[in-house]
């Protein structure tokens, strides 16, 4: 392959990983190695295909296991965590609520299911905060 041909694989790789894929860093590892084989290609002409491949192989394997995952957490790992549920949301009861019984509540535009963890009877008009989602339940607990 010619030194060209590395180094414009390479580049695709890591813009694909950079602009359009989340393929977690593999493909930027993938596409580094193919661009240095590029450099070293153009660097030496007795470079033969064989060891082009070979060295991109090693270079490949070695850089992820090296290096891949304390890339990724540093450059990942410090994102805020995505809230992706009611939980911890307080809401008041529209019926009261005897422990381990259900009832329908509008919460934040829908319609759940919500049932008394607790061990306590709420009634209508009380504030409960919800400690637990099972499916579509919400499961609460009377708010401090």
């Amino acid at each position: 392959m010619t030194w060209w041909g590395w180094v414009i694989g390479g580049a695709i790789l890591l813009g694909a990983e950079l602009a359009f894929v989340d393929a977690q860093f593999y493909l930027v590892f993938i596409g580094t190695a193919a661009i240095i084989v590029g450099i070293g290609a153009a660097a030496a002409s007795s470079f033969s295909i064989w060891a082009q491949w070979a060295v991109f192989a090693v270079l490949t394997i070695a850089s992820m296991v090296a290096f891949r995952a304390r890339i990724y957490a540093r450059l990942r790992g410090n994102a805020p965590q995505v809230r992706t549920g009611p939980l911890n949301d307080v809401l008041t009861l529209s019926a009261p609520l005897a422990p381990g019984e259900s009832c329908q509540i509008e919460h934040a535009g829908t319609f759940w299911t919500v049932r008394n963890g607790g061990h306590v009877a709420m009634p209508a008009g009380a504030r409960a905060r919800i400690t637990g989602v099972q499916g579509l339940i919400l499961v609460v607990q009377p708010d401090a």
